[in-house]
């Protein structure tokens, strides 16, 4: 077949590397352009070296800030001009345009993954568009995640929904050598080491598991990996909190196996989330995960090695982090790779929607 995917821009994040991650599995049998609505590309491939080398053609559309109807008219002629067999739009932007112009180009399979309900359950307007955008364009709605779906169905009791829960590369995201991941990293070696792999952005619950860590022992250092507007902030935070010097600030890195290979716990603060993949990468490599409960994080951990707190506590935090600690320490956890093997096996989740393409493609 010959699929397109559809993303609002192309930066490093969970859905971004999510397409990226699908896209790798299908080209050995299909032919996959990703389309982002925002962007250039030399802007985008210089900001992101993952997109060097890929087996795929991308095509950005440079979409500026507002609402672009003419857009709409742009991608119909593309899609006459491209004949894909599937379009697989990710959110409610790529919906309202590629969506759209996909059903106008009489495209037989559309697909649309919805990666989050808090979006829609904060704007009553956003539920109306996506009510009549899913009227309208009549996609293969999927949620990844069974928590996305019950906001889904609640808010769209008539619309079939299928489930196809978040997945990732258990092949290439293994446990690795602890101590010459953090030489390549530059990090301490005799101080147990807190990772956060997330953009720096609001949202993502920064600033509490920085609190967080003013609250826990000084052998504790923290390890951030991503990029975004809020490092200045956040660094400047740190420093007021007497803790600069045992926080990491590492940017966006070319290897997040090395990363995780590197750190003795994983932490993902977030205020809201659909399903997270960094959780998933973690645990794949060995590495237990507290992350806060919200949206479909619980579907995320393995109950047996992990922990879920509050979200905007930076109590609920510093004790998790050290309750989880303190069962490392006491004796040996079992690995948490074998729920992420058995549950959120990228294989698995690319299968299942290529059969739901294949099935509607015809």
């Amino acid at each position: 077949m010959k699929i397109i995917q559809v993303v609002q821009h192309l930066a490093p994040g969970g859905i971004e590397t999510m397409v990226l991650e699908l896209q790798r599995i299908y080209q050995e049998r299909d032919e996959v352009i990703i389309l982002s609505l925002e962007g250039h590309y030399q802007h985008n491939v210089r900001s992101w070296s993952r997109l060097y080398g890929l087996n795929c053609e991308l095509i950005f559309m440079n979409k500026s800030q507002g609402t672009q109807p003419g857009l709409i008219w742009q991608l119909v002629q593309l899609f006459k001009q491209l004949k894909p067999d599937v379009v697989h739009t990710h959110h409610i932007g790529p919906l309202f345009y590629a969506g759209t112009a996909a059903r106008w180009a009489k495209i037989n399979s559309i697909v649309h993954t919805e990666h989050d309900g808090w979006h829609l359950q904060q704007s009553k307007k956003r539920q109306l568009i996506q009510q009549g955008l899913l009227k309208m364009v009549r996609p293969h709605l999927v949620a990844d995640a069974e928590h996305v779906g019950e906001v889904l169905s609640g808010l769209y009791p008539q619309q079939k929904l299928h489930v196809i829960p978040n997945g990732i590369d258990t092949q290439r995201f293994v446990p690795g050598a602890h101590i010459k991941a953090r030489q390549q990293l530059n990090l301490p070696h005799n101080k147990l080491l807190i990772g956060c792999a997330a953009r720096l952005v609001q949202g993502k619950g920064h600033h509490y598991l920085l609190e967080a860590m003013q609250q826990l022992p000084q052998n504790l250092h923290l390890a951030l990996a991503g990029d975004g507007p809020l490092k200045n902030e956040l660094m400047a935070e740190a420093r007021v909190l007497g803790i600069l010097e045992r926080v990491h600030f590492l940017g966006n890195l070319e290897s997040m196996t090395d990363f995780y290979h590197a750190i003795d716990l994983f932490c993902l603060p977030s205020e809201a989330e659909g399903l997270p993949l960094s959780p998933l990468e973690a645990q794949a490599c060995g590495v237990p995960v507290l992350i806060t409960d919200t949206g479909g994080c619980k579907e995320a951990v393995c109950n047996k090695t992990g922990l879920l707190v509050p979200s905007k506590d930076s109590k609920a935090l510093a004790q998790g982090v050290l309750e989880l600690l303190q069962r490392f320490c006491i004796s040996e956890m079992q690995s948490p790779r074998e729920y992420v093997l058995q549950h959120h096996d990228l294989k698995k989740v690319a299968r299942q929607y290529r059969r739901l393409m294949v099935k509607h493609s015809s």
